[in-house]
C-alpha cells in the first residue's frame, strides 16, 4: 500500500513540475509576443496635411484620435516598446510629439497640433522588399468646428472598430486589418517636367566666342537627361521638345497639367565677366514667394491654384493656410532637392561660390510643385561654351542630376508621402 501511495505522490508531484515548466513557457510565449518595437517614426507633409508613418517589427493593434485643449492628435499602440524617444520632422501642422506609457507595454504617443486636423485614415501596410511593418495615420487642416466635431475617443480610428476592414495577414494568430482602399498598390512613377529654358524667337544668352544658342544647349540637355531618367523609370516630360517660343506662365501650367512631382528649369548663364565660370542651382525666395502667395489668395476661388483643389466651399482663413502651406512646402522641398543638386553636382564639375541660390524666376512659381533652375554654366566663358557643346560633357551633367534626383524620392521625408 505504502509503495502505491510513493507511487501516486510522486506521480502527482511530476505532473505539477509539468504544469509549472508549462505555464512558465505560457508566460515567456506570452513575453515574447509583448516585445514588439516600434524603431521609428517620420512625418510626410503635403498640402494642408501630414502622413504620420511608425515603423515597427511586427503588426499591433493601434488606436488614434483627437483631444482639445490643447489641441491633440493621440495615438494609443498596444503590446509595443518604443526604444527611442520620437521626434517630430519638422512641418507645419505637428509642434512637437510626446511619448508617455498607458499601462504594461502599452505606450501613448501624442502629438501636439499648431492647427485643427481630422483623422483622414489610419491603417497598417505589410513588409514590402526592405520596408518593415509600418503603421500609417492622415491628418488634414479643417476648420475649428469640423475638428470640435471629431475630438473624443468615440470617433476613434482603431485595429479593431472598423466596419469596412478585410484580413490583410495574419501575425502570430493575429489579425490585422485596412479598408480595401488602403491595400498596398504597386508604387506609381514618379512625374518629373523638364524645361528647357528659352526657343523659337528667343534665344536665350548667345555664347561670346562660339556664338552658341542657350536654347540649342537647354534643349540637347534635356533630351539626355530625358533618357536617363526614362531608364531609371521615372515618367518624364518636355515642357518643349522642339525650337517653339514657350511663354514662362505657360511652362508652370504644362508641369501642373501633367501633375508632376518635381520641375526642374534648365539654363545656360551668361556675364559680363568673362572669366566668370561654375554651375549654381536656384530656388523661389521667400520674398517671392510670399508675393504670389499674396497674389494666388485674391483668386482664392479659383480650382485650380492648388493641385486641383476646389477652394470654393472653403472660408478664406482655410483658404489663406492653404496656400501659405503649400508655398512653405515646395519651397521646403524645392531647397531638399537643390541641396541634392549641388552635392552631386560638385563630384563632377565646378560650381560657382554659394552655388544654392535665390531669386523670384517665374518658372519657379507653382505653389504645389517643387521646383529648381539650373544654370549649367557661363555661355560667356570661353572653356564654359565649349564644353556644354559637348554631349559628353552634357552627358556627365544629366548623370549627376538624375542621380540628385535619385536621391530625393528616396530621402525617408519625400519617400513617406508616396
Amino acid at each position: 500500500m505504502k509503495n502505491i501511495v510513493s507511487v501516486l505522490v510522486k506521480t502527482v508531484k511530476r505532473c505539477l513540475l509539468a504544469a509549472g515548466c508549462l505555464l512558465l513557457c505560457l508566460s515567456a510565449c506570452g513575453e515574447s509576443r509583448a516585445a514588439g518595437n516600434i524603431t521609428n517614426m517620420r512625418i510626410g507633409q503635403q498640402v494642408g496635411s501630414v502622413r504620420i508613418v511608425f515603423e515597427a517589427d511586427r503588426a499591433f493593434d493601434y488606436k488614434a484620435f483627437l483631444l482639445t485643449d490643447p489641441k491633440r492628435l493621440v495615438v494609443d499602440v498596444y503590446d509595443m516598446d518604443i526604444k527611442n524617444t520620437l521626434q517630430s520632422d519638422k512641418n507645419n501642422i505637428i509642434s512637437q510629439t510626446r511619448v508617455g506609457k498607458l499601462d504594461a507595454n502599452n505606450k501613448r504617443v501624442v502629438f501636439d497640433l499648431l492647427k485643427p486636423v481630422f483623422i483622414k485614415k489610419a491603417f497598417t501596410l505589410k513588409p514590402q522588399s526592405n520596408m518593415k511593418w509600418r503603421f500609417v495615420v492622415d491628418v488634414a487642416l479643417c476648420s475649428e468646428r469640423d475638428f470640435k466635431a471629431k475630438v473624443g475617443s468615440k470617433h476613434a480610428f482603431s485595429s479593431q472598430n472598423d466596419q469596412n476592414v478585410k484580413t490583410a495577414s495574419a501575425d502570430e494568430g493575429k489579425s490585422w486589418f485596412f479598408n480595401d482602399e488602403d491595400k498596398p498598390r504597386k508604387a506609381r512613377k514618379k512625374i518629373i517636367v523638364l524645361d528647357p529654358g528659352h526657343g523659337g524667337k528667343d534665344p536665350g544668352a548667345i555664347g561670346a566666342y562660339g556664338k552658341t544658342y542657350e536654347k540649342n544647349i537647354t534643349l540637347a540637355m534635356g533630351k539626355e537627361l530625358k533618357s536617363i531618367l526614362e531608364k531609371k523609370g521615372y515618367k518624364v516630360y518636355l515642357t518643349r521638345s522642339t525650337d517653339v517660343f514657350i511663354p514662362l506662365r505657360q511652362r508652370v501650367r504644362i508641369a501642373q497639367r501633367y501633375k508632376a512631382d518635381l520641375f526642374m528649369s534648365i539654363h545656360a548663364d551668361s556675364a559680363l565677366n568673362r572669366n566668370a565660370k561654375g554651375l549654381s542651382v536656384y530656388t523661389l525666395s521667400e520674398k517671392a514667394s510670399d508675393k504670389e502667395a499674396a497674389a494666388l489668395a485674391e483668386r482664392e476661388n479659383k480650382v485650380d491654384i492648388i493641385g486641383g483643389v476646389d477652394f470654393s466651399e472653403n472660408s478664406k482663413e482655410i483658404n489663406d493656410i492653404l496656400i501659405s502651406l503649400s508655398q512653405t512646402d515646395s519651397r521646403n522641398k524645392s531647397s531638399k532637392f537643390a541641396t541634392y543638386m549641388v552635392n552631386e553636382m560638385s563630384k563632377t564639375v565646378k560650381l560657382v561660390n554659394n552655388t544654392h541660390r535665390f531669386a523670384g524666376f517665374a518658372v519657379l512659381k507653382a505653389p504645389d510643385i517643387p521646383s529648381v533652375l539650373l544654370e549649367m554654366g557661363y555661355l560667356s566663358n570661353r572653356n564654359e561654351e565649349r564644353l556644354l557643346k559637348q554631349s559628353g560633357y552634357r552627358k556627365k551633367l544629366a548623370t549627376s542630376a538624375s542621380k540628385a534626383i535619385d536621391r530625393y524620392f528616396n530621402d525617408p521625408e519625400i519617400a513617406a508621402l508616396y
